[in-house]
């Protein structure tokens, strides 16, 4: 009988999506799930960018450029330019989501067992992309008792070796919430150039930063020119998780023509989406006041209900809608499956995603969980509410 490769036993399964069968069995059963789970936003995506879409007058739904629409690109760079990033259209490829854009910059700058220095915990899928690639992850771990905070740069240098290509963060974080200061991206970017490596930033919820925070992008970096690469997406941006739309930013003119490479081998990202991003370009600034000022709340209600359920333990985000909380169980996993499987409250239960799959190293993490709040605040207490009830008769 034929064989699957060893790359495709290998790829992890999502810890986000690997319990979607057993929230199925949930629905079937009648239960209410909340779902925490998922970064989905319930934000409504900007009307511009509906409308362009339903008003289009597209007679053939053609390729575009590989790299994207050259109109596009022009904004993205003007988009970029207001926020202080200088980037050209020709220093943009966009790419079918950011999931692609992280993928190209692997396919650039790595080869096979090559290997990208991560802080953990980081986005799950950063496994899987380094997986497909055949590219080594190599994990500095971020404590929970730090708030995540960047580890100390000795702890990186001890990580490098001949094999190291870059080193990759996400800001703010995704699963923490945690945003990296000026100082902290300034360390990074001394190190990246002592030792000639990438400084790879996936910088998809730029616009969520909270008590005042600025997000500062590498690319602010002026020294960043040759070694930065910045990874995007309008997913959560303007809550258009659906569309597939992202970009990989470089002003290395080598990393974006191999970039190109990639991008032309799967001919052109969507037409329809890039027509509907390209509109989101004019979502006015009250747009995302309102978002941020929504998600500040949530964020506040959901750490200020969690800090008082006996045994949590929560890092407080300050960017992004994510938070990582450790509970007063031996394994999430298990835990997370029993939530949905054998346990309700009056009909409901609640459906998170465990933290070991956002670590590559073996063993951690096992008694956290990575809480989206993407819900209404109501929601959010009920949530907690349940999550409470739920560990106080749950047997580990």
């Amino acid at each position: 009988m034929p064989q699957v490769s060893h790359k495709g036993k290998n790829m992890p399964e999502s810890p986000i999506r690997k319990l979607v069968p057993f929230a199925e069995k949930a629905y079937k059963a009648k239960k209410t799930v909340y779902h925490l789970n998922i970064g989905q936003p319930d934000i409504k995506s900007p009307e511009v960018a509906m409308d362009a879409v339903a008003h289009h007058h597209l007679e053939i739904l053609a390729y575009t450029r590989s790299e994207g629409s050259q109109e596009y690109r022009e904004k993205i760079s003007k988009y970029y330019k207001n926020n202080q990033i200088p980037a050209e259209a020709d220093d943009i490829v966009v790419t079918t989501g950011g999931s692609e854009a992280l993928l190209f910059a692997m396919g650039s700058i790595a080869d096979v067992d090559d290997e990208i220095i991560i802080p953990e915990p980081f986005y799950a899928n950063y496994n899987g992309f380094a997986t497909a690639s055949g590219v080594k992850i190599v994990p500095v771990i971020s404590k929970i008792e730090d708030n995540f905070a960047l580890p100390p740069i000795s702890e990186f240098e001890k990580l490098i070796t001949p094999k190291t290509k870059a080193i990759l963060i996400c800001n703010p974080g995704n699963p923490t919430g945690y945003l990296y200061s000026k100082e902290e991206i300034q360390k990074l970017a001394e190190i990246v150039k002592k030792h000639d490596l990438f400084l790879v930033a996936d910088e998809v919820y730029r616009e969520f930063v909270y008590d005042g925070a600025k997000h500062y992008s590498i690319l602010e970096e002026e020294s960043m020119a040759e070694y930065g690469i910045l990874i995007d997406s309008v997913s959560k941006r303007y809550s258009m998780c659906g569309a597939r739309v992202g970009c990989l930013v470089s002003r290395n003119k080598q990393v974006i023509s191999t970039a190109l490479k990639f991008a032309q081998a799967r001919l052109s990202p969507p037409t329809f989406a890039q027509i509907a991003s390209e509109a989101a370009l004019q979502t006015p600034q009250s747009y995302f006041d309102e978002v941020i000022t929504e998600y500040q709340d949530r964020r506040n209600t959901l750490v200020a209900a969690l800090k008082k359920i006996p045994g949590v333990k929560v890092g407080e985000p300050k960017g992004a809608f994510y938070c990582i909380v450790e509970l007063p169980v031996k394994n999430s996993d298990a835990f997370a499956q029993w939530l949905l499987e054998s346990f309700d409250d009056n009909g409901e239960t609640v459906m998170v995603a465990p933290a070991a799959g956002f670590y590559s190293s073996a063993g951690v993490g096992l008694n956290q969980i990575r809480i989206a709040y993407v819900l209404k605040k109501e929601s959010l207490v009920r949530a907690v509410d349940i999550l409470r009830i739920a560990l106080e008769n749950y047997q580990d």
